[in-house]
């Protein structure tokens, strides 16, 4: 019989609110593994961006280690390509910590490639397909007004 004892790593019975939220928004009109795809690269980019955001390694009852992971929840959308290029705006216009997937990146074999895909266009021309943001709770709300949680 196992008790919260004898794993100190148990979590607190309370919630933990944090002051900052991440949260990815994907365009509604994706392939499900291209809405995966997205998910995984934008969250790559916040957590490259903010090492301070990962956890602690984790470690099953047998003591095989694993690797840590972001040390917090990551909140996914969905939305149409209207309302995706108005949340990228008022990212940019919030200074709020921002990554991008462009619809010309699925094209591309790497990172070089990709960033090459970016700075063609100028932001507002970005053929947007994600989006990630980083920041204050109120700020991400609002700077993802219109999108849906993804189903």
């Amino acid at each position: 019989m196992s008790t919260e004892t004898d794993h100190p790593a148990t979590p607190p019975a309370a919630p933990v609110r944090f002051e900052t939220k991440i949260a990815v928004v994907v365009r509604d009109d994706l392939l499900p593994w291209q809405r995966l795809n997205v998910t995984a690269f934008l969250a790559s980019g916040i957590t490259a961006a903010n090492p301070e955001l990962v956890g602690e390694p984790y470690a099953d009852a047998d003591g095989t280690r694993y690797l840590p992971l972001l040390g917090r929840p990551v909140l996914v959308f969905e939305a149409g390509a209207d309302v995706l290029r108005a949340a990228h705006a008022r990212a940019v216009g919030r200074g709020v910590q921002t990554a991008v997937f462009t619809a010309g990146m699925f094209a591309t074999g790497h990172d070089a490639a990709n960033r090459a895909v970016v700075a063609a266009l100028a932001g507002a021309d970005l053929d947007l397909v994600g989006l990630a943001v980083h920041g204050p709770r109120n700020a991400v709300d609002k700077t993802l007004k219109g999108a849906r949680t993804h189903p």
